[in-house]
Protein backbone atom coordinates (compact mmCIF):
# COMPACT_ATOMS: atom_id res chain seq x y z
CA UNK A 1 0.00 0.00 0.00
CA UNK A 2 1.80 3.01 -1.24
CA UNK A 3 0.43 6.44 0.44
CA UNK A 4 2.53 9.23 -1.24
CA UNK A 5 2.16 12.34 0.36
CA UNK A 6 0.63 15.33 -1.91
CA UNK A 7 0.83 18.18 -1.45
CA UNK A 8 -2.83 19.43 -2.32
CA UNK A 9 -1.88 23.36 -1.57
CA UNK A 10 1.01 22.95 -4.53
CA UNK A 11 -1.26 21.67 -6.92
CA UNK A 12 -3.81 24.10 -6.73
CA UNK A 13 -2.74 26.10 -8.74
CA UNK A 14 -2.58 29.11 -6.53
CA UNK A 15 -0.75 32.25 -6.59
CA UNK A 16 0.07 33.76 -3.01
CA UNK A 17 0.91 37.40 -3.56
CA UNK A 18 2.35 38.72 -0.49
CA UNK A 19 2.05 42.66 -0.03
CA UNK A 20 5.28 43.10 2.09
CA UNK A 21 7.01 42.76 -1.28
CA UNK A 22 5.25 46.30 -2.71
CA UNK A 23 5.96 47.80 1.70
CA UNK A 24 7.69 51.13 1.11
CA UNK A 25 11.14 51.52 2.32
CA UNK A 26 13.71 54.51 2.40
CA UNK A 27 13.99 57.28 4.67
CA UNK A 28 11.46 59.81 5.26
CA UNK A 29 11.36 63.43 6.62
CA UNK A 30 8.83 66.23 7.33
CA UNK A 31 8.63 69.30 6.38
CA UNK A 32 6.54 71.30 8.60
CA UNK A 33 5.26 74.80 7.46
CA UNK A 34 4.42 75.75 11.54
CA UNK A 35 7.91 75.86 11.74
CA UNK A 36 8.10 78.91 9.74
CA UNK A 37 4.69 81.23 10.96
CA UNK A 38 4.55 84.26 12.65
CA UNK A 39 3.43 83.85 16.37
CA UNK A 40 2.48 80.23 15.18
CA UNK A 41 -0.24 81.92 12.91
CA UNK A 42 0.65 84.45 10.15
CA UNK A 43 3.21 83.45 7.09
CA UNK A 44 5.07 86.40 6.31
CA UNK A 45 6.28 86.34 2.81
CA UNK A 46 9.82 87.88 3.35
CA UNK A 47 10.45 85.90 6.41
CA UNK A 48 9.24 83.13 4.65
CA UNK A 49 11.61 82.98 1.28
CA UNK A 50 14.87 84.14 3.65
CA UNK A 51 13.95 80.97 5.82
CA UNK A 52 14.17 79.53 2.68
CA UNK A 53 16.66 80.48 0.66
CA UNK A 54 19.45 80.16 3.84
CA UNK A 55 18.01 76.61 4.64
CA UNK A 56 20.38 73.43 4.32
CA UNK A 57 18.29 71.53 1.75
CA UNK A 58 20.62 68.68 1.18
CA UNK A 59 18.55 67.32 5.02
CA UNK A 60 16.26 65.94 2.92
CA UNK A 61 18.52 64.48 0.04
CA UNK A 62 17.12 61.30 -0.94
CA UNK A 63 14.62 61.24 1.41
CA UNK A 64 10.87 60.94 0.86
CA UNK A 65 8.92 64.08 2.60
CA UNK A 66 5.60 64.86 4.34
CA UNK A 67 4.87 68.81 3.49
CA UNK A 68 2.76 69.33 6.23
CA UNK A 69 1.52 71.84 8.61
CA UNK A 70 0.38 71.03 11.79
CA UNK A 71 -0.32 74.31 13.63
CA UNK A 72 -4.04 75.41 12.42
CA UNK A 73 -2.99 78.53 9.97
CA UNK A 74 -3.98 78.96 6.74
CA UNK A 75 -0.97 79.01 3.82
CA UNK A 76 -1.19 80.59 0.92
CA UNK A 77 -1.09 77.77 -2.09
CA UNK A 78 2.14 79.87 -3.30
CA UNK A 79 4.15 78.85 -0.18
CA UNK A 80 3.52 75.35 -0.54
CA UNK A 81 4.48 75.65 -4.30
CA UNK A 82 7.94 77.55 -3.08
CA UNK A 83 9.12 74.82 -0.64
CA UNK A 84 7.96 72.49 -3.53
CA UNK A 85 10.73 73.86 -5.89
CA UNK A 86 13.19 73.47 -3.16
CA UNK A 87 11.94 70.07 -2.47
CA UNK A 88 12.19 69.02 -5.83
CA UNK A 89 15.43 68.80 -7.00
CA UNK A 90 16.88 67.07 -3.95
CA UNK A 91 14.10 64.66 -2.65
CA UNK A 92 13.23 61.33 -3.93
CA UNK A 93 9.79 62.16 -3.68
CA UNK A 94 7.56 64.70 -1.81
CA UNK A 95 3.52 64.85 -0.90
CA UNK A 96 1.31 67.01 0.87
CA UNK A 97 -0.01 65.86 4.27
CA UNK A 98 1.19 63.98 6.96
CA UNK A 99 3.81 61.01 7.54
CA UNK A 100 0.97 58.76 7.46
CA UNK A 101 -0.62 60.02 3.84
CA UNK A 102 2.67 59.99 2.79
CA UNK A 103 3.42 56.22 3.40
CA UNK A 104 -0.02 55.85 2.07
CA UNK A 105 0.70 57.56 -1.59
CA UNK A 106 4.13 55.87 -1.74
CA UNK A 107 2.49 52.20 -0.90
CA UNK A 108 -0.32 52.93 -3.83
CA UNK A 109 2.15 54.40 -6.01
CA UNK A 110 4.50 50.65 -5.45
CA UNK A 111 1.08 49.14 -5.87
CA UNK A 112 0.62 50.58 -9.34
CA UNK A 113 3.80 49.34 -10.57
CA UNK A 114 1.94 45.63 -10.24
CA UNK A 115 1.95 43.72 -13.77
CA UNK A 116 -1.86 42.71 -13.29
CA UNK A 117 -1.75 40.64 -16.44
CA UNK A 118 0.75 38.34 -14.49
CA UNK A 119 -2.91 37.80 -12.53
CA UNK A 120 -5.47 37.34 -15.53
CA UNK A 121 -7.29 34.03 -14.95
CA UNK A 122 -5.37 33.06 -12.36
CA UNK A 123 -6.93 32.10 -8.46
CA UNK A 124 -4.52 34.77 -6.15
CA UNK A 125 -4.30 34.49 -2.37
CA UNK A 126 -3.62 37.91 -0.61
CA UNK A 127 -1.03 37.20 1.94
CA UNK A 128 -2.87 37.98 5.13
CA UNK A 129 -0.14 37.59 8.02
CA UNK A 130 3.67 38.47 7.74
CA UNK A 131 6.17 40.11 9.80
CA UNK A 132 4.87 43.98 8.58
CA UNK A 133 1.71 44.88 9.79
CA UNK A 134 0.02 46.04 6.19
CA UNK A 135 -2.73 48.47 6.58
CA UNK A 136 -6.31 47.75 5.26
CA UNK A 137 -6.12 50.15 2.59
CA UNK A 138 -3.45 48.11 0.83
CA UNK A 139 -5.86 44.77 1.04
CA UNK A 140 -8.74 47.47 -0.94
CA UNK A 141 -6.23 48.86 -3.36
CA UNK A 142 -4.68 45.33 -4.15
CA UNK A 143 -8.78 44.21 -4.97
CA UNK A 144 -9.40 47.07 -7.25
CA UNK A 145 -6.33 46.33 -9.47
CA UNK A 146 -6.96 42.82 -9.27
CA UNK A 147 -10.88 42.08 -9.54
CA UNK A 148 -10.69 42.81 -12.96
CA UNK A 149 -8.36 40.19 -14.25
CA UNK A 150 -8.42 37.45 -11.74
CA UNK A 151 -10.47 34.09 -11.53
CA UNK A 152 -10.30 34.79 -8.06
CA UNK A 153 -9.44 36.41 -4.89
CA UNK A 154 -8.97 35.21 -1.36
CA UNK A 155 -7.77 36.41 1.53
CA UNK A 156 -5.02 34.58 3.79
CA UNK A 157 -2.94 31.74 3.34
CA UNK A 158 -3.14 28.72 0.58
CA UNK A 159 -4.13 25.96 3.43
CA UNK A 160 -6.92 28.43 4.82
CA UNK A 161 -8.35 31.07 3.02
CA UNK A 162 -11.36 33.83 2.64
CA UNK A 163 -13.47 33.84 -0.66
CA UNK A 164 -13.01 37.59 -1.53
CA UNK A 165 -14.11 37.58 -5.33
CA UNK A 166 -14.93 34.76 -8.04
CA UNK A 167 -15.21 35.36 -11.69
CA UNK A 168 -18.74 34.09 -12.47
Amino acid sequence: MSDAFVNKVAESGLITLDLETWYPGGETAVFDMKDYLFMGMILKERDFREALKSMDWSVYQDKYVALTCSADAIIPVWAWMLVASYLQPVAREFVMGDEKELHKARFIKNLSAIDVQEYADKRVVIKGCGETPIADFVYMEITKLLRPVAKSIMYGEPCSTVPVYKKK
